[in-house]
């Protein structure tokens, strides 16, 4: 889309001039480290694939799981004591999530490979999801830091407890948006309940 007003080289300069002039932006962004593991299971057709990985897929809270996704947060914080009080100038996350995966083991038959396949690939983008919610947290987490004071602190201890209090609505909420999501798509009729499905008959019953 035009807005019919050209630009030659002299306004171009100063425009260029004008952006390199304004001051960087407070928060510089940061970008998730994402990685896939994977664990080995038996088998050449889907049920066999299936049961391999409710007998090796990862535990989670004492039970087997078909992925899992996990992170490792730490963060970069510089506390300022400020006339008399104390702020937290700057909050700069490392993170790093990791998927893990099922791998089947042995080469699988073109039949069941492309199923294979597919399966795969619906698992992997629903542990993505996960990995969103993990970022959406931490953007929570960053804007709720970035900028928080507590008067009376010259020592910037009390900063610390206020912080830990904010963050403990926003872990349990990106909790509960883990199970209702995991609920919504393990259901009859959910779209991880339909690979499976899809995997082990072709789709051909209920499970």
């Amino acid at each position: 889309m035009s807005l019919g007003v050209p630009l030659n080289s002299a306004v171009v300069r100063v425009l260029i001039s004008l952006l390199l002039s304004m001051p960087a932006v407070a928060r510089a962004e940061w970008q998730a480290v994402e990685q896939v593991r994977t664990y080995a299971i038996n088998g050449t057709t889907g049920m066999e694939l299936y049961h391999s990985i409710g007998e090796r897929g990862p535990e989670v809270r004492g039970s087997r799981a078909i992925a899992f996704t996990d992170f490792k947060l730490t963060w970069s914080r510089k506390y300022e004591p400020r006339n008399g009080g104390c702020v937290l100038a700057s909050a700069r996350p490392n993170l790093v999530i990791t998927y893990m995966l099922p791998k089947p083991a042995k080469k699988l038959p073109t039949p069941v490979r492309a199923k294979w396949e597919t399966f795969f690939a619906g698992v992997e983008a629903h542990e993505r999801v996960h990995g969103d919610f993990i970022k959406d947290m931490v953007r929570q987490i960053e804007e709720v830091s970035v900028g928080l004071a507590v008067a009376d602190d010259p020592d910037c201890r009390k900063i610390r407890k206020e912080l830990t209090r904010r963050l403990g609505p926003i872990s349990q909420a990106k909790g509960k948006r883990d199970s209702d999501f995991d609920r919504a798509e393990l259901k009859s009729g959910g779209n991880v309940r339909q690979l499976v499905v899809d995997l082990v008959n072709d789709g051909l019953g209920p499970l």
